[in-house]
Order: structure tokens, then sequence, then C-alpha cells
């Protein structure tokens, strides 16, 4: 093997290959031809609910079958699905153990699953257990977990086999702001070793964590990119201004809102628009995450009824 062949073959075990995938759900095109390279770290992949992001990820985790294109995961094709499996750790969003088990117990058990032996399961449940803050926790029966447990809880079962590739969909929605920080950061440490894909429609975790990102919408890639990248294509795009209260409804329906602050009868409104508003006092901002996700999903071609601040 020449050393050119050698070098393909490494990267092609360090990153997931999609092109041209698309998905059915009867007649309805779940995923159209889907192009995405991820490489190894942090992915995140940012949509509404309903774009298609879960269907993406369930095929990535062989969990569904595509209708068309080509999927490698780590040099494996997809279609062999045992072996996409044994490298693979998937947290889905609505993720569940038996709630009489305790938590120990329910990591043993799937290490039974996996085809681990004794020892091994118990070396890694023991350093996973201690990885997402449960040791003291380990005696306690899955259904007294909080949220935020329940979800590490979700990650240790995950990553029990040691897989390559990582996918977390959804895995932050309901959880408060200290347990969201905690499990973000816990991501990220897990990213230094493995392909890690954060499925979400939470900005805010984007912006936390991935540098390397995608953003869907019915079942298409409408953006990829980096962060920096997103926010330079709605540099421009993005206006402050302070208005009456009595005109807001009309500012809704003529702009993207993307923020509001109320202060008696004057409401500071944060907006998207392609040219500086014709209205008194209107200053270009400096956009943020959100803006320029917004901004994306407008240039698709996306209903976003007045934005968030409908």
């Amino acid at each position: 093997m020449d050393g050119g062949t050698a070098k393909n073959n490494n990267v092609s075990q360090n990153q997931i290959k999609i092109s041209g995938v698309s998905k059915y759900y009867g007649k309805k095109k779940a995923l159209s031809d889907i192009d995405l390279t991820i490489q190894r770290g942090m992915f995140g992949l940012l949509g509404r609910n309903g774009a298609g992001k879960t269907t993406l990820m369930k095929t990535l985790a062989a969990l569904h079958k595509k209708q068309s294109g080509t999927i490698t995961v780590c040099g494996i094709p997809i279609e062999q699905a045992k072996e996409i499996r044994g490298i693979t750790g998937y947290l889905p969003q609505d993720f569940s153990m038996y709630p009489s088990m305790s938590v120990e117990e329910s990591l043993d058990y799937l290490g039974i699953l996996s085809g681990m032996d004794l020892k091994l399961r118990r070396e890694r449940a023991e350093m996973l257990l201690k990885r997402v803050n449960l040791t003291e926790h380990r005696g306690k029966k899955v259904r007294a977990l909080s949220g935020g447990m329940k979800r590490r809880l979700g990650i240790a079962q995950a990553l029990l086999h040691d897989p390559m590739v990582l996918i977390v969909d959804e895995p932050t929605a309901g959880l408060d702001p200290e347990e969201r920080i905690r499990f973000r950061n816990l991501l990220c440490e897990v990213a230094e070793e493995r392909i890690v894909i954060l499925s979400t429609h939470i900005v805010g975790d984007i912006e936390a964590t991935c540098e390397d990102i995608a953003i869907m919408n019915e079942g298409r890639i409408l953006w990829r990119g980096t962060v920096s990248g997103l926010l330079s294509e709605a540099k421009g795009k993005v206006f402050t201004i302070n208005i009456n209260k009595k005109f807001l409804a009309q500012i809704k329906k003529d702009y993207i809102v993307t923020g509001m602050l109320v202060q008696n009868e004057f409401t500071t409104v944060r907006l998207i628009s392609e040219e500086t508003p014709a209205m008194l006092g209107a200053l270009e901002t400096e956009p943020n995450v959100e803006d320029a996700y917004m901004y994306c999903l407008y240039r698709g071609g996306c209903d976003l009824g007045g934005g968030v601040g409908e």
C-alpha cells in the first residue's frame, strides 16, 4: 500500500461521508439529496422541529434505511448495519431505561446485551459513572433520577462500548440552565476522542459547543460551514430600533423579529432586513448566532411568521 492510499484510508476512518442521500415515508420526502462530510470532533446539526434531523440521525445510526445515495461511517458502508452499530453510540431524544433498575444495574445489563465480559463492563461502567458524575447515584433507581441525570446516564450507555461515533438527538430539551451547561461541557470532552454529532433546535447549544455546523429544513441542507461563517453571512442584515409599542404589530408584520425588550411605552426591537429599515433611529447591529440562523432560514425561503417575536 503506498503512502497516499494509507493516508486516504486513515482520513476515511475519522469521518462520516454522506452523498446524495434521500429517504421517503410513503410519498413524503423526509431527506432530500443530503451531502455532508463530518470530521472528528463536535458537529452541530441545527433545525426546527420536523426539519428531518432525527430521520438523518437514525439513518446514520443504521436504524433507518435510506432510499438512495451512499453513506460511509469511519470507512464502513451504512448497509453493514451490525458493524455500524458496533462503532456507534446513539442517545435518542426519548431515551428511557428500565425504571426499576438502578443506575449501575442498567449499565451492567446493557453491557451484557453488547456482549461485553464481566471484567470489561465493570471497568467501563465505573469509568463512565465517574465521567458523567453519577458515581454517588449508582444505587439509585432510574425512575428516581432527574431529567439531567437521565440524560447523563444516556451518554454513559451510549459510550459503554467505546464507540468511534456518538450521535445525540435533542439532548438538552427540557433541562434547566445549570444541567444544560453541564451536559454541553460533557459532550465537548467526549468529542476530543471521537466524532460527536449534536442534533438540536436550540441555537444556544450550537453556539456553546460547535464551530462546524449544518442547518436543515424540510429534509434538505440549507447551509453548511462554520459558526463564524454563518455570522459573516448575516453581517449588515441585523438592525435595532426603538419604537412605540403601538407600532410593534406592524413591525412584526413587515420584518423578521429576533428579539424585543419592552420598556414602558417603548420597545427595543431587533430585526432582520436586507436593507436599512426606512425608520428613524434604525442602527445596524452585530449579528449573534440566533440572528444568523434566522437569516439563513429567511434566505432559504422558510416561512418564519414574524420571527421569534410572535
